[in-house]
């Protein structure tokens, strides 16, 4: 099918069990970034991520020249989110004033979705260790569960199902790909649909891992910084067109890892891309 039949009403059902956000009311954020200071597993460029996103959420720029082009067509109305409705999650006490524990990140989820509403746009990031584990329910086809490790996870345990492994992270239904096109579709009656409009990008395929790097002189996430330059150098884009063009970075700059789309229902990928 074209992807018009794909995301026609009469196959996803938009207007009886969903409809697509247009991002126009109250916005919230989720900003979680942990660097395991002091560990074996210690990571550079987590909590800058968090900084970085706040940064392009609220309206600043992460490039000198985009800000000089794009200067009178990205001013913080253009994503609409205050610093006000944003929390950080971070083990940089110069950073968070909460700390990213199993408890706190659990509890700042039920804070992100309470009060919901229709058109409300709720961002949520993780920049983190994740892994997989065994799946226990049967419902994952490669056996496995992708989980998050928290500031605590030794002591506390993991966060399921939510993540370096993260292409199907969130196990939402449908997934996308290079032509905008679902890889695979969901059983109608699958306990995990949900009414809400769920978009997803995620680091990289779950057999893979997603970089923690330097650019710019500055420790960071690889995928972050592809997602940041590709929709300040262009703030117009396709869903579809922002995948490729941050995947296009990433493979210009010599990674390996492959973002991956996702969603809670099948989506037009032409259709533009908005937080």
């Amino acid at each position: 099918m074209s992807c018009s039949d794909d995301c026609s009403p009469t196959v996803t059902g938009e207007g009886v069990e969903w409809a697509y956000s247009t991002c126009t009311g109250h916005k919230k954020a989720l900003l979680i970034g942990i660097n395991y200071v002091g560990t074996d597993a210690e990571l550079r460029g987590c909590v800058n991520d968090v900084l970085n996103l706040r940064k392009f959420i609220t309206g600043g720029f992460t490039n000198p020249l985009a800000r000089r082009r794009y200067i009178h067509s990205l001013p913080s109305e253009r994503w609409g989110y205050d610093n006000s409705n944003i929390v950080t999650l971070t083990d940089d006490k110069k950073v968070s004033t909460i700390s990213p524990t199993k408890a706190n990140i659990l509890a700042q989820l039920r804070e992100l979705v309470k009060g919901a509403k229709q058109n409300d746009a709720l961002f949520l990031s993780y920049s983190g260790h994740g892994t997989q584990i065994m799946d226990e329910d049967g419902n994952e086809i490669d056996g496995q569960d992708e989980v998050i490790c928290p500031v605590d996870y030794e002591t506390k345990g993991y966060i399921d199902d939510d993540c370096c492994n993260s292409g199907s992270a969130l196990d939402l239904l449908y997934t996308y790909g290079h032509n905008g096109r679902i890889l695979n579709g969901a059983n109608p009656d699958d306990p995990k649909k949900s009414p809400a409009d769920v978009i997803y990008l995620s680091g990289c395929r779950d057999d893979q891992t997603s970089a923690d790097t330097e650019e710019d002189g500055r420790a960071t996430g690889a995928l972050s910084h592809a997602f940041v330059d590709s929709l300040t150098k262009k703030p117009e884009q396709s869903y579809i067109e922002m995948l490729k063009s941050t995947r296009k970075i990433l493979k210009q700059k010599k990674y390996t890892q492959v973002p991956q789309l996702s969603s809670s229902h099948p989506i037009d990928t032409s259709l533009q891309f908005i937080i």
